[in-house]
């Protein structure tokens, strides 16, 4: 069986499911104001990476893809083991993964405090436990999962930051701070934004999403 042959369906259903679950509510994001970190992480001429978790990575992916100074984003699976990285494992929640990103960006166009301000005011929502949207389950959590010792510092700091502003009003923050590596995802979940704009799925949730992006921080769109 070719790899044809296995996505096509798997698309398939996945726009029945997202078909039933998106018609009864359209999603409507509107960007937190959020703070600039007080803190961040030194800019240098190599390219850093960032891994990060906040629901279905269609939508997170399609976010950072429009960020300047991002040069690669990809969608895979963090904080599991790699045997169990597929999706059909991943979507048991049994496997420890979250559905994540990895992006790879120009620290001296965007520096990583920037993207965890997008990443908290935008790309997702922080205060949902488990889920994001219409998914639910702990692969969908909140997570970002430092790549070095100076990530891990600002991350912590900035969630302290937001916290003790009160940001999100009475609702917690439950963002965690995990270890673990990244495994990218199957090739047919790349780029799907960009691949499959009329998905009903993406048309729902992910397409207002980048639209609330471009419109909170018109600067640094590309």
């Amino acid at each position: 069986m070719t790899k044809t042959d296995i996505t096509i369906p798997i698309i398939a259903a996945l726009a029945a499911l997202s078909i039933a679950t998106t018609t009864a509510r359209a999603h409507t994001d509107k960007a937190v104001a959020l703070p600039a970190p007080k803190q961040d992480v030194p800019a240098t001429p190599q390219m850093q990476t960032a891994v990060l978790a906040g629901g279905c990575f269609w939508g997170v992916e399609a976010v950072f893809e429009h960020v300047k100074g991002v040069r690669q984003v990809t969608a895979g699976y963090a904080g599991g083991s790699k045997d169990t990285a597929t999706y059909d494992q991943v979507s048991t929640e049994t496997t420890g993964h979250a559905e994540s990103i990895r992006v790879t960006y120009d620290p001296r166009v965007v520096s990583y405090g920037t993207l965890l301000r997008i990443y908290f005011s935008v790309a997702h929502d922080p205060t949902e436990l488990n889920r994001q949207g219409p998914d639910s389950g702990p692969s969908y959590r909140s997570a970002i999962f430092p790549q070095t010792a100076a990530q891990r510092a600002v991350a912590t700091a900035y969630i302290a930051q937001l916290k003790a502003a009160h940001s999100f009003g009475n609702r917690p923050i439950v963002t965690r701070i995990e270890t673990g590596q990244f495994f990218p995802a199957e090739e047919y979940h790349q780029q799907f934004f960009r691949r499959h704009p009329d998905h009903p799925y993406i048309v729902a949730w992910d397409k207002p999403k980048v639209a609330a992006f471009k419109a909170a921080y018109p600067t640094l769109a590309g």
